[in-house]
């Protein structure tokens, strides 16, 4: 049987997005940091679904907003920009594309005004027996093959096409590595930009700890990605684990990832933002608010270092 294959999607012009600056991704901590620092940041990105309860398809009203926190976003929302960055699509489960999920986006993305969202190349939902699906508890990567790439793509364009800007798709970390894969990472990330119609939120973090537990060079893995396509960065930090390192998020950037971040801000042309994560609980391990103001200095400092910004 020959598959169907869909063209090529048309490149939304990432030229024309917003130069952002310097965010944090938004935790259940930060809320007293925000209300003393939201001059710090240019924007705040946030999960959307952590803002609202999902009780599954067969409900009467799907989403139930958290009131506290949306107060909060709110708040913010009328001093600085807001950037989506989902969970819940699951856009590699083969047997489930949530739709209603995606008009959910949508109607947040018209709330807050996001010049562009984004979600994970990555599958962690399966069609479950009730109305709910099965969670695996974890961003679970995609094989590297055509069909995968034919059947995200196509997901990417019907995502352009109910939410009306850019849609980007992250790089994930993986800790097995998987034979016999139709092409490398570098090689998907480009194909699926170009058929998708997608644009990349490269996760510079997980380049350096896929780099650290398969023992490739980080520098040539961004050499062969197309950075024309990336709008937004995420920068973190990691933790040995078991004889890996890991995506932790704990505590401040990782050291090699500044390296990295320099080098991809002077060649991305469409660059557009720069996001600081760490994850919930790990404030402490930061230094506490002068932590988060250290690590989003520095962040400004390799933005102010683009090409752009130096005329």
């Amino acid at each position: 049987m020959t598959i169907a294959r869909p063209a090529a999607a048309a490149a939304p012009d990432l030229a024309s997005l917003p130069r952002l600056g310097v965010g944090v991704l938004y935790v259940p901590s930060l809320p007293a940091f925000l209300r003393q620092h939201v001059d710090t940041l240019d924007y705040m990105a946030i999960v959307p679904d952590r803002f609202w309860a999902d009780d599954g398809p067969r409900a009467g009203t799907r989403f139930r907003e958290m009131d506290r926190q949306v107060e909060l976003l709110d708040w913010v929302a009328e001093r600085k920009p807001i950037v989506g960055h989902s969970v819940g699509l699951s856009i590699g489960s083969a047997d489930l594309f949530d739709e209603e999920h995606v008009r959910q986006i949508a109607r947040w993305q018209a709330r807050y005004g996001f010049p562009w969202h984004s979600d994970h190349l990555s599958f962690n939902r399966l069609p479950g027996l009730d109305a709910h699906s099965d969670l695996a508890g974890l961003a679970v990567p995609v094989p590297y093959d055509h069909d995968v790439l034919e059947m995200v793509a196509e997901r990417a364009q019907r995502v352009r096409e109910i939410v009306p800007v850019p849609f980007l798709l992250e790089n994930n970390v993986y800790y097995v590595d998987l034979p016999d894969q139709d092409m490398s990472e570098p090689e998907f990330l480009n194909a699926l930009s170009a058929r998708g119609g997608c644009g990349l939120l490269l996760d510079i973090h997980n380049v350096y700890a896929n780099s650290v537990n398969h023992g490739f060079d980080a520098r040539e893995f961004l050499r062969a990605v197309d950075l024309s396509r990336v709008v937004e960065l995420h920068i973190a930090g990691g933790s040995e684990m078991g004889g890996m390192y890991t995506d932790s998020h704990a505590g401040p950037v990782a050291g090699p990832v500044w390296d990295l971040l320099d080098e991809v801000v002077a060649a991305a042309p469409n660059l557009c933002a720069i996001t600081f994560e760490f994850e919930d609980g790990y404030l402490p391990a930061l230094g506490g608010d002068d932590g988060v103001l250290r690590e989003l200095e520095r962040a400004r400092e390799a933005w102010n270092r683009r090409p752009a910004a130096r005329g």
